[in-house]
């Protein structure tokens, strides 16, 4: 197809999209949150977020809090978390135009710069789109716009046509040949940005392509999702159907859910393609609907873990899922977007208090705790993480906007403060 018309139609979808996607709020009567209690919970984590950013060494960036040492422990910036930290700030700052906390993540930022070039890593949407990408939506800066988009240009390198996916892991994990997790949804957003920012449709077909794949191969027929499918890179056969973090192969790990939930919710609003909101309200039912799922809608680690009661939650992923129950209720007005909305109204609720929410002054300076990396590894188990931190600050701007009427997604352009 000639690149004019291709463009041509894509844009014309886009903006199609974008006056669609204006119009689509809740009502608010329906919300039961007040604005009193949303801006005291941001105040609150303001608050903590001054604490922890005294207990953050120089070049390195906050990962969980030790019980042992009562000390921050901090890490370098390949990490898959190191643009949390950033981009918590940043919402923050977006809150409160509190110039403290702008300089704080301006200063952080260079700090990430240099994995625009990186192609070893598939988590470049985590690492330079919730820093940077908050950033630019701030401020407009076309410095962050320039490494932003250095930045999707490595990440798709990573794509191979044959197995229509962006590769996770490389050799590290040597155990798979072209190994593909359901967190790897989470890029596709970044990929979505690139093309309207550099008019190129190429990031978004390689982001609907991977959507494709991974909607074909990693759902079961109760809409719960594998943590790892593994593929042939000469034929893009699947290979295997493991979890690396789950529980077992076969039970739904707690935040892959939250992944694949928010990765179609997203997926639908940058699009409009029914199938991704399918499927998007069918993993929330698999959420919501799970006999496993507490009172308080804050998940175990894994809905299958063998010792439920008696095991961690994992605050991250009631973070997560609280943050894509938000948005996915924006699009319908019907029962089930309803509930979607008062189940991430009771995990909102759930989170900002006992035993979930940190004491002021407490944790070194994280939000929350009660969250849980990777339990077969025996990493980071019943700990503060700044991914939970993230999206539980994401979710209480994101309901701070429904309040106040404005549009829930606000990454399609920048902002001046």
């Amino acid at each position: 197809m000639n690149i004019k018309i291709r463009l041509f139609k894509y844009y014309g979808l886009l903006l199609i999209g974008f006056v669609l996607l204006a119009g689509c709020k809740v009502n608010k009567k329906a919300l039961e949150l007040s604005p009193t209690f949303v801006d005291g919970q941001v105040l609150d984590a303001i608050d903590q977020y001054k604490v922890l950013q005294t207990n953050v060494g120089e070049e390195v960036l906050p990962k969980t809090f030790s019980s042992k040492t009562k000390k921050v422990i901090n890490g370098h910036n390949r990490l898959w978390t190191a643009g949390f930290y950033i981009g918590t700030l940043w919402y923050l700052y977006e809150f409160s135009g509190d110039q403290e906390l702008r300089k704080e993540a301006e200063r952080r930022l260079p700090i990430l710069e240099e994995q625009k070039f990186s192609t070893r890593t598939h988590d470049l949407g985590f690492i330079l789109y919730c820093s940077y990408g908050n950033a630019w939506r701030l401020t407009g800066n076309d410095e962050y716009r320039d490494i932003l988009l250095t930045g999707a240009e490595s990440l798709i390198k990573r794509y191979n046509p044959t197995v229509k996916s962006i590769r996770s892991w490389d050799q590290t994990h040597g155990k798979w040949q072209f190994p593909v997790i359901v967190d790897n949804m989470m890029n596709l957003e970044y990929l979505h940005w690139a093309s309207r920012e550099s008019r190129n449709p190429t990031y978004s077909e390689i982001a609907v392509t991977h959507a494709n794949t991974t909607l074909k191969n990693h759902f079961r027929e109760d809409h719960s999702s594998y943590h790892v499918v593994d593929y042939s890179p000469e034929t893009g056969e699947v290979l295997h159907k493991h979890t690396h973090q789950g529980f077992a192969d076969e039970s739904a790990w707690a935040r892959g859910q939250a992944w694949g939930l928010y990765g179609y919710t997203m997926m639908y609003r940058d699009t409009e393609k029914k199938e991704y909101l399918e499927q998007a309200r069918h993993i929330a039912d698999f959420i919501l609907n799970h006999p496993n799922l507490p009172e308080d809608m804050i998940p175990y680690w894994d809905f299958n873990a063998d010792d439920i009661p008696n095991t961690f939650r994992d605050a991250s992923a009631g973070a997560i899922m609280a943050s894509a129950l938000l948005e996915l209720s924006t699009f319908g007005n019907d029962e089930e977007s309803r509930r979607y909305l008062q189940a991430a109204e009771t995990m909102i609720r759930s989170l900002s208090a006992p035993p979930y929410k940190v004491e002021k002054g407490d944790k070194g300076g994280f939000i929350l705790q009660h969250s849980v990396g990777s339990f077969p590894g025996n990493s980071e188990v019943d700990v503060p993480l700044t991914y939970a931190d993230y999206y539980y600050v994401e979710a209480l701007i994101r309901y701070k906007r429904l309040l106040t009427g404005e549009r829930l997604q606000t990454l399609k352009g920048h902002v001046e403060k």
